[in-house]
């Protein structure tokens, strides 16, 4: 089968990239590379199914590529996904999060692909909720811009779904943590949490640390994905967590436990667009897909932070080797990775 993936070089787009090379498939990884690292995709780069398209998915040459590599499944995870950012530039997050939805469903519709698989906000698209865990019949009640874009994404999904016959699942995804979440990014608190620690840095907590999550291992999300690529689903949301919510206090806790460190977060203000509470009801993505969350989150933590581990060793290590990708002024260097550059053609 041949599929389009958006983000590809973020955690879990690149995660979702390794498993279905690793089945057989053929894929077009699509990413702009502002927040993806074209490292995570160093475990396939010798693959020659996979393709490598650096750009922003609403750039024409981008929907131009999508369209010609006549995917049959498209997977849609590109995305701005800092809450504070689209606070701050609602504007800006709507270019990447509405426009950018468009742009890959209307891809998806003038390649004749048969289904398109969008990765939504389990928690951001219900805002705070009187009854948890939260089903996908609850009302939808953003709070801020990044979740008001999501609700467009899927209500686009639908659009699409009855004007163009596209099959589409949207998965309202948990907080998604595990092996290759940037510990120097905006989100992502179990990796940001677990490297400050083992650094000997220290670690903030917004607000009085009572807000829960449900946390949800990526390897579990990515399984996700891939059931809901067949016809299962189709017109759904699927909720996509643990149905068990963790505060960010039992969190830091947890974490600190795993790397064993003084348990002493500093706590400051809440920030404006964060949530109370998340926690999921995702008995419908049982029910449809026959999934559920395998990895406890104790387990997952471990994993997480032997994958840190390994990182920080490896950047100790004085027989080190010297990254696969060189770059030269804008240009990286790939080997055995095909790389489209026709959009750099279009703007030279």
């Amino acid at each position: 089968m041949r599929v389009v993936t958006t983000g590809a070089a973020g955690f879990i787009g690149s995660t979702l990239v390794d498993r279905l090379l690793r089945e057989g498939h053929s894929v077009l990884a699509v990413d702009d590379l502002s927040t993806g690292h074209l490292d995570n995709l160093a475990e396939s780069a010798d693959d020659p199914r996979l393709t490598f398209l650096e750009s922003d998915v609403v750039a024409d040459a981008a929907r131009r590529e999508m369209t010609a590599y006549r995917a049959e499944v498209v997977f849609h995870l590109a995305a701005q996904m800092d809450v504070r950012h689209s606070v701050a530039d609602p504007v800006g997050d709507a270019r990447r999060n509405v426009l950018g939805s468009l742009a890959v469903l209307e891809s998806a519709r003038a390649s004749g692909a048969r289904k398109l698989v969008f990765a939504s906000s389990g928690g951001t698209i219900y805002g705070d909720q009187p009854t948890y865990p939260v089903h996908e019949s609850a009302d939808l009640d953003p709070i801020c811009p990044y979740g008001a874009a999501k609700v467009c994404g899927e209500t686009y999904l639908r659009v699409y779904r009855h004007l163009h016959r596209l099959q589409t699942t949207a998965l309202a995804l948990g907080n998604v943590y595990g092996p290759r979440q940037d510990p120097h990014g905006e989100a992502g608190v179990v990796s940001i949490f677990a490297s400050a620690l083992m650094e000997g840095r220290p670690t903030m907590i917004f607000g009085a640390g009572g807000a829960t999550r449900d946390y949800v291992y990526v390897d579990d999300v990515v399984e996700a994905f891939v059931l809901a690529a067949g016809p299962a689903g189709d017109g759904l949301r699927l909720n996509i967590g643990t149905g068990r919510e963790t505060s960010v206090r039992q969190l830091h806790r947890l974490i600190a436990e795993v790397v064993e460190r003084p348990d002493t977060p500093k706590f400051m203000p809440p920030r404006a667009g964060e949530l109370d509470r998340v926690g999921l009801d995702c008995g419908a993505a049982q029910r449809v897909l026959g999934w559920r969350a395998k990895v406890d989150l104790t387990e997952g933590l471990s994993r997480t932070v032997a994958w840190l581990q390994d990182r920080v060793d490896a950047a100790h290590s004085p027989a080190a080797p010297a990254s696969r990708h060189a770059v030269v002024g804008q240009t990286y260097l790939v080997p055995a990775v095909k790389r489209d550059r026709s959009e750099a053609r279009e703007r030279r």
